[in-house]
């Protein structure tokens, strides 16, 4: 039996008020005026549901920067797909908050780049760790199932306890502790991001310390590296099989690195030769030939895994 992919990340945007450096958005980001309309996007939430999609993850860049990401969320949530807004929090406010919640969103997950103030700052690229600390409570306050992710790296590992706590007195259902993966902008920035053996075995001894302390009270899921395992682990859980991803120029696509690959052109959703995920786009025709699958959603099961500071992100 054919497994559909659980979820559809939906980039909506690049556009995004920091500039971290271990940002997973491609060097060469979409501009505003190629970013899907309304209407496409709709058309993408209609086809995932149909297809059996359940969830749509709403990111960027800083989705909140779409001015019409309440009627987005409306949409999704009238296909009947769990929302999930994921954000850095700039931009958003009470008010805006009540209105996403009467739309239907579902669930946030607020990043945060460390628990100390200044080194969040210098991540972030901007001044943005107060502002998440004043969105949090209302999040909290809102009735929305409630995420707080870390991302972690080199330059925040040594404070890992203190992030572990500084989560657990914003009171989410969920703590999602995330190492870097290397591609994008953390893949130019690789130096200076990319902790150390023993940082890596220590951070992982430091989480399952918390999850057995604070089971039942805040899940806590760890995305585990794999820079220094024997072998890479299945990329997103293996390749479009959990997970597709639409970019804010409409690329359909089965994980973020995909567009690294040399000689593959993925289809747009705009294009007429796109007729839902259900089909098989000519880049993964080029897998389907070498594994004999017929389209898209058996592509993804086949296909598990795939190959994967001296720079900053300019502002």
């Amino acid at each position: 039996m054919l497994e559909t992919p659980l979820a559809i990340i939906a980039e909506i945007t690049h556009r995004c008020p920091l500039h971290c450096a271990y940002c997973s958005n491609p060097l060469q980001m979409a501009s505003p005026a190629s970013e899907l309309s309304t209407r496409d996007w709709e058309a993408v939430f209609e086809q995932s549901a149909e297809l059996g999609v359940l969830h749509v993850h709403l990111s960027g860049g800083e989705p909140l920067a779409r001015e019409d990401l309440t009627q987005l969320v409306n949409s999704a949530h009238s296909c009947g797909l769990y929302t999930n807004l994921i954000t850095s929090g700039i931009g958003l406010s009470a008010q805006r908050l009540e209105v996403l919640v009467k739309a239907g969103l579902d669930h946030i997950q607020l990043s945060f780049q460390d628990s100390r103030e200044d080194n969040a700052n210098w991540i972030a690229g901007a001044r943005a760790h107060a502002r998440k600390l004043e969105i949090a409570p209302l999040i909290r306050k809102s009735g929305l199932a409630f995420t707080v992710n870390m991302v972690v790296h080199r330059q925040n590992l040594s404070s890992l306890d203190e992030m572990i706590a500084l989560a657990e007195s914003l009171m989410p259902e969920r703590l999602e502790i995330a190492h870097v993966q290397y591609y994008g902008w953390a893949w130019k920035n690789l130096d200076a991001l990319l902790p150390t053996r023993e940082q890596v075995l220590t951070s992982l001894e430091t989480i399952a310390a918390a999850q057995k302390r604070l089971a039942g009270k805040m899940r806590i899921d760890a995305v585990v590296p794999d820079y220094y395992a024997r072998f890479p682990k299945a990329c997103m859980g293996g390749w479009g099989r959990r997970q597709l991803l639409i970019d804010p120029a409409g690329r359909t696509l089965p994980c973020h690195a995909a567009t690294v690959i040399p000689g593959l052109c993925f289809e747009n959703v705009r294009e007429p030769l796109w007729s839902g995920f259900g089909r098989s786009p000519r880049a993964f025709r080029n897998f389907a030939v070498r594994t004999g699958c017929r389209n898209l959603v058996e592509v993804a099961i086949a296909v598990r895994t795939t190959s994967a500071v001296a720079a900053v992100r300019p502002s």
